[in-house]
């Protein structure tokens, strides 16, 4: 068989069975700068408003993630919780929200207490030396919206570093830059399983930058 098609019929199967790439964020000391615009971007509160500039725009945003989520998420009023969390933290920090759903499902299967073999916690697989660095003693990576609110940031400092390469940014998210398989499985779930094509793709498209896409080759 192709080697192209063995890859695609791999990531196929990850997307099916909910396989995952649970990481490890590796420390890095941060300038000052950084490490306070990080910490300002993590602080707790809750968001006061939706993302959304319209209600119908957000009714059929998450009526059409909801869906896709269901077999993985079953309640329903928790599974709206996630993707609202999702839509706002992933749009707040400037990133695509079905890029963000696609990491999800690669670093953690959904799986909110998801605790990896290096430590890395929750839906977005944090790692807790972030929480000393850039957060608030007490800080719960278990709680949803916080561990998203960390995970976004955290993938926004990694895109801001490696100047919009997704490729390298997702691997410094995973800790395994330079390897292909993680940030490959992260498109495969993006691409395949979160693509969005309601009027709300259009806008993302629009504002997303020229290099935020994955290399093709390696």
């Amino acid at each position: 068989m192709h080697t192209l098609a063995r890859r695609l019929l791999y990531f196929a199967f990850l997307g099916a069975h909910g396989a995952v790439f649970a990481g490890a964020q590796v420390y890095e000391p941060l300038a000052a700068s950084v490490q306070a615009a990080m910490s300002k971007a993590v602080s707790d509160y809750a968001p006061r408003t939706s993302a959304f500039k319209f209600k119908l725009d957000e009714v059929e945003w998450l009526s059409a993630m909801s869906q896709r989520l269901d077999l993985r998420v079953r309640d329903h009023n928790s599974r709206i919780a996630l993707l609202k969390s999702v839509h706002y933290e992933a749009s707040r920090a400037g990133l695509d929200p079905q890029l963000v759903l696609g990491l999800i499902q690669v670093e953690s299967g959904f799986r909110k207490y998801a605790v990896s073999t290096a430590g890395a916690r929750g839906l977005m697989q944090v790692m807790p030396f972030w929480v000393t660095l850039i957060g608030a003693q007490g800080d719960n990576l278990f709680d949803l919206r916080k561990n998203i609110r960390y995970g976004c940031t955290i993938l926004r400092h990694y895109l801001d570093l490696e100047k919009g390469d997704l490729y390298r940014a997702l691997g410094r998210y995973n800790g395994s830059l330079g390897k292909p398989e993680y940030p490959r499985a992260v498109e495969a779930a993006w691409k395949n399983q979160w693509r969005y094509g309601g009027k709300l793709a259009a806008t993302a498209r629009r504002r997303a930058p020229r290099d935020f896409s994955l290399r093709a080759t390696v």
